[in-house]
């Protein structure tokens, strides 16, 4: 949306941070601890989630169980089902962390999470999870049902959603581990009721798969994340703990109506936890699953932008009547931004088709791109005071000798 800006208040917010293959660093540690049965379409050229077929005979898809005099108290069918289609997450995170007597240093940050399957195409199991649980990866390990571990690699992320999906090369899952696992049903979560019964299921603290039960609290509530990213998202008084981002809300007939999100849980109050409705989530999913698999390449080869950057968060974008994103505060001289149609005061909204809110989201995202790769980047111009969106493609530059990010 287009909107009036002066140029100085916009000065006012701006103070570069430099990234995306300039000069980024993480001043602190973050997060360490950053899910049945519809069958996921598939074409030859696209693969894509189809929620459950309604029973009820009317055309309405029953999302959870009415509670009469209690919550279910045995689960345990429920779980039988649901348990071959959830995950465990291993992220070996790379970050900078800033000392107090030195320069900021790279270290490795093991964090844990999980994942629900929900799709499979000729070559990928496809694995969705929630994109804090797998950002600034070095290594990604899934644990599946059966405890065999194998090497994942992330397909697409949306870090406004919070949403990611990982793939897993079929050939490098044993067929006894094949036969045990399943694709997750997806319910109908604009279905929901307040004081329906709910399962969660989720890699808690990283100890493994476990299991919590309550009820949907509440539909639609506005939760802020650290980022001031407002997110429509369920309530329910099941445990969410850390280590359950990413694993599967069911409703009472093992359908996936919500995807946990540990990280918006309150440490202040029991009995508050979020997930991200699946019917909100579909879209987004379908669009990732079908974004190419990358791998992070070596550091040395990674690809090199060239900017200086501010992240313009949701309040500041409320305040000053700027879109969220990056405002390129300066171009590298000679870097492959100044090469290309990408102007100073340009606000980069997504990077490749992806949307990027962040300089840390830039970074993570350069990780995979090595330097020669042409991507677009969609970006904000001020024009006549007003902002309009284009599209401008780059090819990617290396990073310079002695450049640590």
């Amino acid at each position: 949306m287009a909107k009036k800006v002066a140029a100085v208040t916009a000065a006012a917010v701006l103070f570069g941070t430099v990234a995306g293959g300039t000069m980024f660093a993480v001043d602190t540690m973050g997060e360490y601890l950053k899910g049945q049965y519809t069958t996921i379409g598939q074409t030859e050229t696209q693969a894509q989630v189809k929620v459950a077929e309604s029973d009820s005979g009317d055309g309405s898809t029953t999302a959870g169980a009415p509670v009469t005099s209690a919550i279910q108290t045995d689960v345990s069918s429920i779980v039988e089902k649901a348990m071959p289609s959830v995950v465990a997450i291993n992220n070996t995170m790379v970050m900078q962390q800033q000392t107090w007597f030195g320069p900021s240093q790279t270290v490795e940050v093991p964090s844990s999470g999980s994942g629900i399957i929900v799709g499979q195409n000729d070559e990928e199991l496809l694995i969705v999870t929630n994109n804090h649980v797998v950002e600034d990866s070095k290594e990604l390990t899934v644990t599946f049902i059966d405890n065999q571990q194998v090497a994942a690699a992330i397909k697409g992320t949306d870090s406004e959603t919070d949403l990611a999906v990982i793939a897993i090369p079929l050939k490098d899952i044993p067929s006894d581990t094949m036969s045990q696992i399943k694709v997750a049903t997806l319910g109908d979560s604009d279905a929901l009721k307040v004081g329906q019964g709910v399962v969660a299921i989720g890699n808690a603290l990283g100890y493994g798969q476990s299991v919590t039960v309550g009820y949907v609290s509440a539909l639609n509530r506005e939760v802020k994340a650290e980022d001031q990213t407002t997110r429509t998202l369920l309530q329910t008084d099941a445990a969410i703990n850390p280590g359950n981002s990413g694993g599967a809300l069911l409703n009472m007939k093992g359908e996936v109506i919500g995807i946990n999100a540990a990280k918006y849980s309150s440490t202040e109050v029991e009995g508050m936890g979020y997930a991200i409705p699946i019917s909100q989530a579909q879209d987004i999913i379908n669009e990732l699953m079908n974004k190419k698999t990358r791998v992070a390449v070596d550091e040395t080869q990674q690809g090199y932008l060239g900017i200086q950057g501010q992240n313009i968060d949701e309040t500041a974008a409320s305040m000053y009547g700027m879109p969220r994103g990056i405002y390129v505060y300066k171009i590298v001289e000679d870097s492959a931004a100044s090469k290309s149609d990408l102007h100073e005061k340009d606000i980069i909204t997504k990077f490749d088709g992806q949307t990027v809110r962040t300089m840390a989201d830039l970074k993570d995202m350069l990780t995979y791109y090595k330097g020669g790769d042409t991507v677009n980047l969609t970006v904000q111009s001020l024009e006549n005071g007003q902002y309009t969106e284009r599209t401008v493609q780059i090819t990617l530059g290396t990073k310079p000798v002695g450049e640590t990010n």
